[in-house]
C-alpha cells in the first residue's frame, strides 16, 4: 500500500483473511481496513511465495459488496462510540468491526443493504462531526446513490 503525505495508512502491507479456493484464487473473508479496491467476498488471484505466504493479485470476480471505513470522532472513538456506529449501520444491512488503535470502523455493505440510507447517514454523521469516512471499494449501485 502507498502512504499519503500524512503517513496514512501506517502499514505498507495488510494481511486479510481468505479462503483458498484451490485454483490459484482466494475469496476474501473479512473487510479490509486499509487496502483500496477490494471487498469481503471478492475472488482474488493469489500467488504463493517461497516462504509460503499468499500474495494477492488482481480481482477475478468482485462480490458486489462495498467497503466503507470510518474514523470515529464522537467520544474520541471510544469502544462505546465504535459499537454504537456498528449497531446503527447493522440496522441498514451492513456488517463490520471496530479497531481501537485507529478509532476505526470497517463496514461491509452487501448489494441488498439500504445503500441510499447508508450514504445519507454517512454524510449526516460527518456533517455533525461524529466521524470521517472513505470509500474503500464501491460498486456502480453505491455510486448511483451519490446522484440521488
Amino acid at each position: 500500500m502507498d502512504m499519503d503525505e500524512d503517513g496514512w495508512p501506517s502499514a505498507s502491507v495488510e494481511s486479510l483473511w481468505a479462503v483458498d479456493l484451490g485454483d490459484g484464487t482466494v475469496r476474501l473473508d473479512n473487510t479490509p481496513w486499509f487496502v483500496h479496491g477490494v471487498a469481503s467476498g471478492d475472488i482474488i488471484q493469489a500467488e504463493l511465495d517461497g516462504d509460503g505466504v499468499l500474495w494477492a493479485g488482481k480481482t477475478i470476480q468482485p462480490s458486489q459488496n462495498c467497503t466503507i471505513r470510518l474514523i470515529v470522532l464522537k467520544d474520541n472513538g471510544s469502544a462505546a462510540a465504535r459499537q454504537s456506529v456498528l449497531e446503527v449501520f447493522h440496522r441498514l444491512g451492513m456488517t463490520g468491526e471496530g479497531i481501537e488503535q485507529y478509532r476505526m470502523v470497517a463496514l461491509d455493505a452487501p448489494p441488498e443493504a439500504d445503500l441510499p440510507q447508508i450514504r445519507k447517514l454517512l454524510e449526516r454523521g460527518e456533517a455533525k462531526g461524529w466521524w470521517r469516512w472513505e470509500e474503500g471499494c464501491v460498486t456502480a449501485a453505491w455510486e448511483a446513490t451519490a446522484l440521488v
